[in-house]
């Protein structure tokens, strides 16, 4: 059990996890979800062991609003990625363009394990 790594025992709300099996051979139960939006479930989302109460397939939180994409610029705290958003603002006095950008945090799913800096990532807002 490598997912219980903090100091509550963390399991996926809703799922019993006492069942008693008499002769049968245990299973796994695991929940998850389509976000839809034309986003398919990560294999790693339905057959992994990973707990994360955040993560869009296995959590609680679901995928509303705006969808922004950007790119990776750090990925150094647990679960969690900084996207840098490049855009262009109009500065009518010069009649020019100036580049901006802004850093958003996200959260990273165990799902995606393969996430390095400088990778182009989508990521959806949620509440």
């Amino acid at each position: 059990m490598s997912e219980q790594v903090e100091k509550a025992f963390q399991k996926q709300q809703g799922i019993f996890l006492n069942a008693k099996t008499v002769g049968k051979k245990a299973k796994t139960i695991r929940w998850y979800k389509d976000v839809g939006l034309g986003i398919k479930t990560p294999k790693e989302a339905i057959e992994g062991t990973y707990i994360d109460k955040k993560c869009p397939w296995t959590g609680q939180v679901s995928i509303r609003g705006r969808i922004l994409s950007g790119v990776v610029v750090s990925n150094k705290m647990k679960r969690t990625i900084i996207v840098r958003r490049e855009y262009l603002h109009y500065v009518p006095k010069y009649n020019r363009y100036e580049k901006r950008h802004k850093n958003l945090a996200a959260h990273l799913s165990p799902a995606f394990l393969d996430v390095q800096v400088g990778d182009h990532v989508t990521v959806g807002q949620c509440r």
